[in-house]
């Protein structure tokens, strides 16, 4: 009988991150259902199964719900895995340990020596470094090194949404300016979450040589584009894997991986600093990106499924119990709107 396993999803951008996990569950004969509490559902394509109530999710009885969320319903069955929605930004708070999960899925040594600590303390979890699924299809559409700067460079501009970190804002003018001169194109994307004034702001800059993107998958965006330009977004350590230069905007962690500046003036002479590709700045991001993902294998998807498999095998057990968490638990019931047995 084949292995039933559920994706859990929030928010759209769970498809991007799930995905790659429902190729290698089928490539290994299994199969995935998705079940969605926010937006997400409507994306699914013809040949993916959506289960719509808790009814049907507990006849699908999978052996294992996978999400990149900090939470998910304790009355689902199987082994709940977290795999995370993105990278650590360097924003005030990265690891949200709920008592929801029997097994973390971390991307890189930096994250695994942190949730590794907490796992040994608390004893109700366990972690095994597996890299990133959402990874997977475009460590293999960059393999081969990296590619030359284009003529004219395509530059992508991305921001956070939150107040605090975004710089959309205060480089809006500079993007307007630059945007208009022609000797740069760019790709302008937001996080879903953005200010919707915002992101008409920009939407309306669009011209011979500025493109607003609305893609799901920002990842898609990477292969188009010779540099980023960010604030304290997650997002940026995704394009760092790429081994391409960023600028960014007051970072909350900057560092030699980042040519980070702190007034709109700077803007343009740190792109021309990135476009220039210098060897200590290009070292940097190498050494950074094996640091948060050292896998370019594509592969972190079996790797999930293994841990997974390795976890059951061994008898679904942590050293602890994991909290009561009643207040959390009260919460995720009256949202999905299920009172019966977990």
């Amino acid at each position: 009988m084949a292995k039933h396993y559920l994706l859990y999803g929030s928010e759209r951008y769970a498809l991007a991150i799930l995905r790659p996990l429902q190729d290698a569950i089928r490539a290994r004969g299994g199969e995935a259902a998705w079940f969605f509490d926010g937006p997400g559902a409507e994306d699914l394509r013809p040949d993916e199964k959506l289960l719509t109530t808790t009814e049907e999710v507990r006849r699908w009885n999978a052996i294992a719900v996978i999400t990149g969320s900090n939470a998910v319903p304790h009355f689902f069955p199987g082994v709940k895995v977290e795999t995370f929605h993105g990278f650590d930004a360097g924003k005030p708070r990265h690891i949200y340990i709920r008592g929801f999960f029997d097994l973390y899925c971390t991307t890189g040594p930096n994250d695994t020596r942190a949730f590794s600590e907490i796992a040994e303390r608390v004893g109700h979890f366990k972690v095994v470094e597996t890299g990133w699924p959402k990874i997977d299809p475009f460590m293999k559409d960059i393999a081969g090194g990296l590619p030359p700067v284009r003529n004219p460079p395509v530059i992508l501009y991305h921001s956070t949404f939150s107040p605090s970190w975004s710089a959309a804002e205060t480089l809006y003018e500079e993007v307007k300016r630059l945007s208009r001169s022609g000797e740069w194109r760019w790709i302008v994307t937001f996080h879903p979450k953005m200010n919707p004034d915002t992101v008409a702001k920009f939407r309306a800059l669009e011209n011979d040589y500025l493109r607003f993107a609305d893609d799901d998958n920002i990842l898609d965006l990477f292969p188009q584009v010779d540099m980023m330009c960010s604030d304290t977004s997650s997002a940026l350590n995704e394009f760092l894997l790429t081994h391409k230069p960023v600028v960014t905007f007051k970072n909350r962690r900057p560092g030699p991986q980042l040519i980070d500046i702190d007034q709109a003036g700077q803007f343009e002479p740190a792109i021309c600093r990135a476009l220039a590709r210098p060897p200590e700045l290009m070292q940097a991001i190498v050494a950074y990106a094996d640091s948060i993902h050292p896998y370019r294998d594509g592969r972190s998807s079996e790797r999930v499924l293994d841990a997974i498999d390795a976890f059951i095998a061994s008898g679904s057990r942590n050293p602890r119990r994991k909290p009561m968490n009643l207040w959390r638990k009260l919460k995720i019931r009256r949202r999905i709107g299920y009172w019966g047995p977990a």
